[in-house]
Parts: structure tokens; C-alpha cells; sequence
């Protein structure tokens, strides 16, 4: 499967963001053929982590937030990591940025914490989705369904559960990048 001509986004914390669930899927699309943008609050560097406490790599933000926009791109992935996710939860051009995504009805692919972001969106209503387990309640008082399997799709929306399930994720965010557009993505239920 190709994503030659794709150009995707895939966002990054300024510390916090967990190492192999942002490492894995950007490498993924780009050896699928797609040109990775890495978005984050502001440009420089940016601090993984592996786990809570453990640190990972530094990598280059491409760009910061407030000067792109989700018309640039094809397709987003959030990736997790509790302290990255809730940064990037708390910060509201990242929330429209994401939000964007879904009134375009363009494939998203979200692991782990990552789908705080979605619950600060309000995009999670009638949505089948999976995550870290602790954050369950919080997907079903946004409005969604939440499952425990490896890899779950709705309408464009590809979510995972952790670091365990980056193969199945990998693989499912290039198909439905791929795919491109999902109309039943920008509807809500």
C-alpha cells in the first residue's frame, strides 16, 4: 500500500509524548511513501518518553501549531503518553487543529492517551474506539463507545491501545490514510 503524494501530521508534546507510539507510526507512513510533518506547540526540540519516567529521544518539530492547518495535511496521528497527551489536551489551537481533521474527513489515527484529545474535541459521540484502559470512562462520558481490542476503525478514526499494539495500528493507519477521506467522518452522531 502506498502513501506516495500523502502528507501527514503527526503531532508531538514539548516532553512527554511516549517514544515508540510516536517513532513507530511516523516511520510507518514515511516508508509507505507519505511526507511527515511534525506539528507541535511550538517549533524546536521535543522530549520523549519511554513509560512515565524514563526518558526517551529529542526530535525537530517541523512546525508549530498556529501555522498550519489541517487543509495541509491528509491524514493526523496523536500518539500518547500521559504527560504528552495532556499537554497537548490543554492547548486549544492543538484542539481546533484536531478538530479540523474530522470536519474535513480526514483519517485520524490515535493510540494510548491520545484520544484525550479527542474527548476535548467533542468528536467521540456514536464512535467506537479502544485506548489505555484508565481512560476509559473519561471516552464514554464524551460520548463513546470504548472497547478493549488491538485496533479498532470508525469511519476513518483508527484507534489502539498502547505501545503492544503499534504493529496492528501501524499497518491500519496506512491503510486508511490510504484510503483517504471517510464522509461519515465529519458527521456527528
Amino acid at each position: 500500500m502506498t502513501l506516495a503524494g500523502k502528507k501527514i501530521a503527526v503531532l508531538i508534546a514539548p516532553r512527554g509524548t511516549e517514544d515508540p507510539e510516536f517513532k513507530q507510526p511516523k516511520e510507518a507512513v514515511e516508508a509507505a511513501g507519505a511526507t511527515v510533518t511534525v506539528v507541535g506547540i511550538e517549533t524546536g526540540e521535543a522530549k520523549t518518553n519511554n513509560g512515565d519516567l524514563d526518558p526517551g529521544r529529542s526530535y525537530r518539530v517541523d512546525k508549530a501549531v498556529k501555522d498550519v492547518s489541517a487543509s495541509d495535511f491528509d491524514g493526523l496521528v496523536i500518539p500518547g503518553g500521559t504527560v504528552g497527551a495532556d499537554k497537548l489536551r490543554a492547548n486549544q489551537d492543538i484542539v481546533s487543529f484536531v478538530t479540523a481533521f474530522f470536519e474535513q474527513a480526514k483519517p485520524v489515527g490515535v493510540i494510548c492517551h491520545g484520544p484525550w484529545l479527542l474527548v476535548e474535541a467533542d468528536v467521540l459521540k456514536g464512535r467506537t474506539v479502544t485506548s489505555y484502559s484508565s481512560i476509559r470512562r473519561d471516552i464514554e462520558n464524551a460520548g463513546g463507545v470504548w472497547v478493549d481490542e488491538e485496533v479498532v476503525t470508525d469511519k476513518g478514526l483508527v484507534t489502539s491501545r498502547k505501545p503492544d499494539d503499534l504493529r496492528a495500528f501501524c499497518a491500519k493507519i496506512v491503510e486508511e490514510f490510504a484510503e483517504g477521506k471517510h464522509p461519515k467522518q465529519a458527521r456527528r452522531a
